[in-house]
């Protein structure tokens, strides 16, 4: 006969369950984003970096760093993705049909059939 499985402490029935470290960094950019001003984002982010930097004090620590470029970047690459986007358009708008071109189109790279040259 199996025995019965053993009723749930009362301590482990009060405790909330360990969130992973992915689940809890997901949660505080969440956090960050949706109360930390644009601008203000990016400076957090940069005195995280230089906080993890000088990891070796007491207080401060290395686990700054990578929170510091996860604060950061949540401004830079809304920039870094819009000069994409404006990069294409100025390439486009230079070069209207560079896309649709064949690269093994003749005459552009082939010699032209023009007189030769027999002076040896």
């Amino acid at each position: 006969m199996p025995s019965p499985a053993p009723a749930p402490d009362d301590r482990q029935a009060s405790k909330p369950p360990r969130r992973s470290l992915k689940r809890r960094m997901q949660h505080f950019l969440v956090h960050v984003r949706r109360r930390v001003p644009p601008g203000l984002r990016l400076v957090l982010g940069l005195l995280l970096i230089c906080g993890g930097i000088l990891g070796f004090l007491p207080v401060l620590g290395f686990w700054m760093i990578p929170l510091g470029f996860a604060v950061a970047m949540l401004d830079v690459m809304p920039l870094y993705r819009r000069g994409l986007r404006r990069g294409k358009a100025l390439r486009e708008r230079a070069e209207p049909g560079a896309d649709d071109r064949d690269e093994d189109a003749p005459g552009d790279d082939a010699p032209e059939d023009g007189p030769e040259d027999d002076r040896r």
